[in-house]
């Protein structure tokens, strides 16, 4: 049980606010008079009351200032709005057994709940597991849920973080979610935001003032204090919240969003210690903790770090570059020098302390001793599509060919790999930024998305600008939901065999390999557009041919059991045409 926010146990309910800041804090709770709560030195006040679970509240501070529960477990009304009382054992488990399952199973399907299904929520989702399981997925990563303000938000505006978001359903249907999955066979991994607040509805940094410090920057303005005066108690708040996800939803895995802006100079980084929080209560389960870091750190990663895996952009780049051929913004490093994306396939990081040109400074640390599991693989997701203008898929940018191509790669590689929902399909639909604020923050918004994009080229013109599409309004959210029935067209209903047969030769061929891939096991050898990543496997060697280029490619010969083969390619090896790619393992 987390120390913050209201519980209730055996018909008693407790209510704890942090408001250092304040003199007085009463209770209000829907038909019932004000109660003054008790204020420790400290700056906690705490209530104890015989109310029932459903009961709405919210805290009056000063006489002035009514603000809902910074840990509130519901938010009804939005963030805006009163908090709900809620009892976290009512909900009967029905896979009460699960335990998870090991990290070197992983295929992770990332999906926004608000656009994947019909329904848009989370009983929507359940209804599309059976989809996900038979496609091979084994794994679920939910873009983040804490409550945002208004109906639609890609989650990173988050401003409670303990309040599932109430647009897709009650915490029960959340834990609903879970709990099916589980019955699948899947796992719930949930994207948390642990380095800033959202514009709109943070109420609890006006009575909590060591919450935020001007000791850092970060992108969004002050940073969540994690290393300055009264910072002990942030990094409980945080902390708690991991905890509460894991053991009241269950879900099997964390993704920290951005944790090169989570910034601590304190002698125990918050990281360091949340993992180690994680370990200890949440020991004899599988739980997986992942990263998003820019700055590449290899440190943290296992198998001597304390965390499971990390998203690994350079793959991404290097893939996307070869199939658009595109070259703005750091698209350019990986079109100057494709050899990077061998290097990153076979030894995590593509800039492992090299200066990075886009950067204009050092990128990376070494990261070939550490097993490619430590690296999570895409060709898509959400930032890498809904970063663009417009949105775009890669099915609107790159040929066929290309993209089966690209795939292949990273579908069979040992690293860790991650579809974007729809992907499996090759759906059109494109992934728009929209967000849902009041109105006095839309007009910000709106411009500061078009002025994102005004160094590029093809958008120096204002004019052209205008036509990147608003944010703010239902038709930038509607037109980024996936659309099921494209499945019933033969292009789709092809594209989804093929990645249900590939992801069979995974499960078959490499995932029982990974446990046998350790550090240092990848090696590779390249030409400008083609290039051999070999990964010994204890006795075994996986290896891959790739010619990422429209024009011939001749390999040396591969012996071994063909695997996978995308194009035309000669038996063992030889003469590649465009677009063509073999994957072998060698007993």
């Amino acid at each position: 049980m987390t120390q913050f926010g209201a519980s209730y146990h055996d018909g008693v309910a407790t209510f704890r606010l942090l408001a250092p800041s304040r003199r007085e804090a009463q209770l209000l709770v829907d038909g019932a008079a004000p109660v003054t709560m008790r204020r420790a030195a400290d700056g906690w006040f705490t209530h104890t009351a015989l109310i029932s679970p459903g009961a709405r509240y919210r805290y009056l501070l000063d006489g002035v200032d009514r603000v809902p529960d910074p840990a509130s477990r519901f938010q009804p009304d939005d963030v805006h709005g009163p908090s709900e009382l809620v009892d976290p054992a009512t909900y009967a488990w029905q896979n009460a057994g699960w335990r998870g399952r090991p990290w070197h199973e992983a295929v992770v399907y990332e999906l926004h709940v608000g656009c994947f299904s019909p329904q848009g929520n989370y009983r929507g989702v359940i209804d599309k597991l059976e989809h996900l399981a038979k496609l091979g997925v084994t794994a679920i990563e939910l873009m983040p849920l804490a409550d945002f303000p208004g109906r639609h938000n890609w989650g990173y505006d988050g401003v409670l973080p303990y309040a599932p978001e109430s647009a897709y359903g009650r915490p029960d249907d959340l834990r609903a979610l879970v709990d099916a999955a589980h019955g699948h066979g899947l796992m719930v991994l949930l994207d948390v935001v642990y380095n800033h607040f959202g514009p709109e509805g943070n109420y609890a940094s006006a009575y909590w003032p060591t919450l935020l410090t001007q000791r850092h920057e970060t992108p969004w303005g002050a940073a969540i204090n994690y290393d300055d005066a009264g910072s002990a108690q942030v990094r409980e708040f945080f902390i708690d919240n991991a905890l509460y996800w894991l053991e009241e939803f269950r879900f099997d895995g964390l993704r920290l969003d951005a944790v090169h802006a989570i910034r601590d100079d304190s002698g125990s980084h918050f990281l360091d210690e949340l993992a180690a929080r994680v370990a200890e209560h949440c020991a004899g389960r599988e739980i997986h903790l992942l990263l998003e870091n820019e700055e590449n750190d290899a440190a943290r990663l296992a198998p001597t770090g304390p965390y499971r895996a990390q998203w690994n952009d350079d793959v991404h780049h290097g893939l996307h570059v070869a199939v658009t051929r595109e070259a703005q913004g750091y698209y350019a490093d990986y079109c100057a020098d494709p050899t990077r994306l061998p290097r990153a396939l076979a030894e995590g990081f593509a800039w492992q302390g090299e200066v990075m040109n886009y950067r204009g400074a050092p990128r990376g640390t070494p990261s070939g001793q550490l097993p490619p599991t430590a690296f999570v693989a895409f060709l898509q997701n959400h930032d890498q599509i809904g970063n663009r203008a417009f949105g775009e898929r890669l099915t609107s940018l790159a040929e066929l060919p290309a993209l089966r191509a690209a795939s292949a790669i990273y579908l069979l590689a040992p690293q860790i790999p991650m579809l974007f929902m729809g992907e499996e399909w090759g759906t059109r639909t494109p992934f728009q930024f929209f967000c849902d604020l009041s109105l006095d923050l839309r007009e910000a918004v709106r411009d500061g998305r078009r002025a994102e994009f005004a160094h590029f080229a093809q958008f120096q013109d204002a004019q052209l600008r205008a036509h990147i599409p608003d944010p703010t309004v239902e038709s930038t959210f509607a037109a980024s939901r996936l659309d099921w029935s494209e499945l019933a067209r033969p292009e789709h209903a092809a594209w989804l065999a093929w990645y249900r047969r590939i992801l069979a030769v995974r499960r078959d061929d490499i995932t029982p390999l990974l446990p046998r891939i350790g550090g240092h096991a990848g090696t590779w050898t390249a030409s400008r557009n083609a290039f051999v990543v070999r990964w010994k496997c204890g006795a075994q060697v996986l290896a891959l041919a790739a010619n990422l280029s429209p024009a011939m490619e001749v390999f040396p010969s591969l012996p071994g059991r063909l695997l996978w083969s995308e194009g035309a390619t000669a038996a063992e090896g030889g003469v590649f045409e465009g677009w063509s790619l073999r994957w072998t393992l060698q007993e």
